[in-house]
């Protein structure tokens, strides 16, 4: 991978160095920002440390001093104690520093944190949920829908321009999250229809591994198809993101829905489909693993 080269290197802190936070922070360092870390697990901080990352020892210390501030974190809950706890990045953020939520919550709660930490702390919010994943953060080719006002969204792309190929105001504070919920209903639902697409060839006697080949550039052709049509016909489930997590998000879909009246029934199969893997212990269970729904909820022994 070619390495990128800041045109205006900045001083960020990222609070959250999962998967998708990891890969933000490798990102912004090989472009040559100064990236001061912050996780509640500091051993995922070791190999960021190696490539020249700052690992501090609170949400609060990371943040003072950074012009950006980027969550990257699972909940609402979890959002709002690393901003605003004890500890939290609003204890240190100047009013000029611009928090970029890459989190999947809901937009009410997004909203909320938003003017709250408007009236602290005078910074702003930007809710920048993005699509991609970590495979795409490392190249700087994500696809991030932000929200927030038009003067701190486009204070933000200062930044993410380094990170993102596609990077959309979407409107006001919450509009970015509600727009990733729609992401995750077409995400949801076209990977559901690739796992029973790849089923009923199998049952049908037709290698299922020749479809994203055989489909390519027709109307069924897709994204999800050429991604992981091969991983589900092959039973191959590398990290893309955990089921619990979809579930998480498709609940999101579900509460937007009821709140605006909104009849929703494909996505409420699929969510009850998903939700049929956490009932099975499978809330790790990656996307390609949607195979497990027609093979027992059984993993195969590894090895075999």
């Amino acid at each position: 991978m070619a390495e990128a080269q800041a045109k205006n290197p900045r001083t960020v802190a990222i609070v959250g160095v999962g998967m998708i936070g990891a890969a933000v922070a490798q990102r912004f360092l090989d472009c040559g920002h100064t990236v001061r870390l912050h996780t509640r697990s500091p051993d995922k901080l070791k190999p960021l440390v190696e490539r020249g990352g700052i690992a501090t020892a609170s949400a609060a210390e990371a943040a003072k001093g950074s012009e950006f501030v980027i969550t990257c974190l699972n909940s609402v809950e979890i959002v709002e104690e690393a901003v605003f706890g004890a500890e939290g990045a609003a204890q240190s953020m100047d009013a000029s520093a611009v928090l970029i939520d890459m989190s999947s919550i809901n937009p009410p709660a997004t909203r909320r944190l938003a003017q709250k930490l408007g009236e602290r702390n005078g910074a702003s919010w930007v809710d920048a949920p993005l699509s991609g994943g970590a495979p795409k953060a490392l190249i700087g080719r994500l696809t991030v829908m932000a929200g927030g006002t038009a003067e701190a969204v486009a204070h933000a792309h200062e930044l993410m321009r380094d990170l993102c190929a596609n990077y959309t105001h979407m409107g006001p504070s919450g509009a970015g999250q509600t727009t990733k919920l729609v992401n995750q209903v077409l995400c949801a639902l076209n990977n559901q229809a690739v796992a029973e697409a790849v089923r009923l060839a199998e049952a049908g006697g037709v290698d299922a591994s020749k479809l994203p080949a055989a489909l390519a550039g027709g109307r069924a052709d897709s994204a999800a198809l050429q991604e992981f049509g091969p991983q589900m016909a092959a039973r191959q489930a590398p990290p893309t993101g955990a089921m619990r997590n979809m579930v998480k998000d498709m609940d999101g879909v579900q509460a937007l829905a009821q709140a605006n009246r909104v009849a929703l029934p494909l996505s409420s199969t699929v969510a009850d489909v998903l939700r049929t893997f956490l009932a099975a212990g499978l809330g790790d269970a990656q996307v390609a693993e949607l195979m497990l729904q027609f093979d027992g909820y059984r993993r195969e022994p590894a090895g075999t």
